[in-house]
C-alpha cells in the first residue's frame, strides 16, 4: 500500500464516455479522490450506485473525483472502453472514469482490488487509502461509504486522517500476462 503522505501520481489518460485525456494535474489544488473500479466485479457493482452519489455529494463540496479501471478488457471484454462509456451513461457517473489500458497508473497506486480508493488532500498527499465501508456482496451490512465518508469529513474539516484504515477488499485488477506488479500476491 502506498504510505500516508506519498504524493499521488500522475496519470493522463483517456476518458471513452468523452474521448478526452484527464491527468491529475487537471485537479491541481483540490482535494482528489481516485477510485479504481472496473464493470464487471461483483464488489464494485455492489457499491456502484452509492458511490456514485457519495461522489457527486462531494465533488460539489470541492472534491475531485476520477475513477479508473486497469483491467485486462481483452481477457474481460466486459471492462472494454465501450462498455466503459456505456456505464457512465447508465449510472450516472458525474466523474472521469478512465481507461488505464497500459496498466501503469495502476502499478504507480500499487492498486490491488475494485474497489480500491485513494483519497489525496489539496496538496495531492495520500491522506486516506482503504475501503468504501463494512458492506460486501452477500453480507447484511448497509451500503453507506462510511469509511470513504469519514476520511472525506475530516479531511474537508483539515482535521488529521483517520487512524483506522481498513484495506479495500474486492476483486483483483486483472493484469496483462506478464505484466502482473511485483506487489501482486505478495
Amino acid at each position: 500500500m502506498l504510505e500516508l503522505g506519498t504524493d499521488a501520481p500522475d496519470f493522463a489518460l483517456p476518458e471513452p464516455a468523452t474521448g478526452h485525456i484527464v491527468a491529475r494535474k487537471d485537479f491541481a489544488g483540490k482535494p482528489l479522490l481516485v477510485a479504481f473500479i472496473c464493470n464487471h466485479c461483483p464488489y464494485v457493482i455492489h457499491i456502484r450506485e452509492a458511490f456514485a452519489h457519495l461522489a457527486q455529494e462531494y465533488q460539489q463540496r470541492g472534491v475531485a473525483v476520477v475513477a479508473i479501471n486497469a483491467n485486462d478488457a481483452a481477457s474481460y471484454p466486459d471492462d472494454n472502453p465501450e462498455n466503459m462509456a456505456a456505464m457512465v451513461q447508465a449510472h450516472g457517473y458525474a466523474f472521469p472514469y478512465l481507461y488505464d489500458e497500459p496498466q501503469t497508473a495502476a502499478k504507480a497506486y500499487k492498486a490491488a482490488c475494485t474497489p480500491d480508493l485513494f483519497l489525496f488532500d489539496e496538496q495531492h498527499k495520500l491522506f486516506y487509502r482503504g475501503q468504501f465501508d463494512d458492506s460486501r456482496p452477500g453480507n447484511a451490512a448497509p451500503v453507506t461509504g462510511h469509511d470513504l465518508r469519514v476520511a472525506l469529513d475530516l479531511l474537508l474539516a483539515h482535521k488529521y486522517p483517520p487512524a483506522d484504515q481498513k484495506a479495500s477488499l474486492g476483486c483483483n485488477i486483472k493484469w496483462k500476462a506478464g505484466n502482473e506488479p511485483d506487489y501482486y500476491g505478495a
